[in-house]
């Protein structure tokens, strides 16, 4: 008897959870980001380790631009779940870009811990191509003596060319460029274009065209031969 009324005082409650939990999933898919987060909060209230609430309040966080307060949910996440590649790459990313946001002396202080949430999620997902992008990046804006390393930053591009040929030639363009051996940069960027064909690839080139090699014609041509 006891137990049944147990049963029937949970059954309840479970109820008022799920339906909850439904009206945040539509309100975070509507992005009505303020109005779904006090329903992730207060379901996390009841259970602090409820894995979905967590995350939609992490993603939540990061559209908010609240870096700190994402790093906290995913954190969580990544010591919940320590087998789940992205949780580490969006807590890196968290810390990522709240770097951006601070002095250089605290930008400095949290490298340590970004890389190793991108490295992290690689020994996990040995296919993660925004975590590599990442370390690409930490390695490009890193001076030498903090860690910087470009020979770093290529072997990152070396990997993902063997997996994802077009992240590949991006990546090794965006090295090329960031040292401002624009030709090179050219050359990769075209051959990502020529295998991908996306906005994506257009876009760097186009770029690299109109604003590096001050070249408007071929950046005309691109866009023309693109959009046909």
């Amino acid at each position: 008897m006891k137990n049944l009324l147990l049963f029937l005082f949970i059954l309840p409650v479970f109820g008022w959870a799920q339906s909850n939990f439904e009206k945040g999933e539509k309100l975070f898919q509507a992005k009505k980001y303020n109005e779904a987060e006090p329903i992730f909060e207060g379901i996390l209230k009841n259970n602090p380790s409820d894995i979905k609430a967590l995350e939609y309040l992490g993603e939540i966080a990061g559209h908010q631009k609240m870096w700190i307060k994402g790093a906290a949910y995913f954190k969580k996440l990544k010591e919940l779940r320590p087998n789940v590649a992205d949780y580490f790459f969006k807590y890196g990313g968290c810390l990522a870009m709240r770097a951006v946001e601070v002095n250089r002396f605290k930008a400095f202080t949290m490298v340590g811990d970004m890389k190793e949430a991108f490295e992290k999620a690689i020994e996990l997902n040995p296919k993660h191509v925004q975590a590599r992008w990442a370390l690409i990046e930490i390695y490009l804006q890193l001076p030498g003596i903090l860690g910087g390393s470009e020979s770093k930053a290529i072997a990152y591009s070396n990997e993902l060319a063997q997996f994802s040929p077009v992240d590949g030639y991006l990546s090794r363009g965006r090295i090329e460029e960031y040292f401002k051996r624009y030709n090179l940069a050219e050359k990769n960027y075209k051959k990502a274009h020529e295998i991908g064909g996306s906005k994506v690839t257009f876009q760097k080139l186009y770029n690299l065209y109109l604003n590096k090699l001050k070249d408007p014609k071929k950046a005309k041509d691109l866009k023309q031969k693109f959009e046909e």
